[in-house]
């Protein structure tokens, strides 16, 4: 129930934006609608979904359905649990056969974070017949960024266009009135 109210939220949001009108490629449109739900969860109180009494809910399923809502009204082809050999990535995104872009979400407390950022991915595009991906990756504190940054620099993916990241910490987004 929390998150059935929570998400109406987001989608009158949408609804009050030029949004839906997103043009382009799988990946222009997918990352269009990645950097809107970093928008929101960064800068709109989107944050906010994620935690029940100060404490976080770290589910990768949440994060993955609140862009699943950003969707709405798209002419693309979008699939979650896409299975086509190797494993099921997060969504698959397509415009046609030839036009395909592959989205995964993680958590930054994901043991297995570096492993996936790795080699996962690459899989599932070979499986898919693309080159086209989108790693997503969602943090709760300063400790998780710090990892996650490590883990960027040692594979040499810091600051690539696909690779983003989603701050939902809830210590550092004081008020308007109260920021210095």
């Amino acid at each position: 129930e929390l998150y059935i109210e929570q998400f109406k939220k987001v989608i009158g949001l949408l609804e009050e934006t030029d949004f839906y009108k997103i043009k382009g490629d799988s990946y222009q449109e997918s990352m269009e609608r990645v950097a809107f739900l970093k928008d929101i969860i960064e800068n709109k109180d989107g944050y906010k979904l994620f935690y029940v009494e100060g404490q976080p809910l770290k589910r990768e399923a949440d994060l993955q359905i609140l862009y699943r809502l950003t969707w709405f009204a798209s002419s693309s082809d979008v699939n979650r649990e896409v299975n086509n050999g190797r494993g099921p990535v997060d969504f698959k995104v397509s415009k046609g056969r030839k036009d395909k872009t592959l989205i995964e979400f993680k958590l930054a407390n994901n043991t297995q974070l570096k492993k996936n950022l790795q080699n996962q991915v690459k899989i599932y595009e070979k499986a898919n017949d693309t080159n086209k991906s989108i790693k997503v990756i969602l943090y709760f504190s300063e400790a998780e960024l710090k990892k996650v940054i490590d883990i960027l620099n040692e594979l040499d993916l810091a600051g690539k266009e696909e690779i983003v990241l989603i701050d939902a910490r809830n210590d550092n987004k004081p008020s308007a009135s109260k920021a210095s």
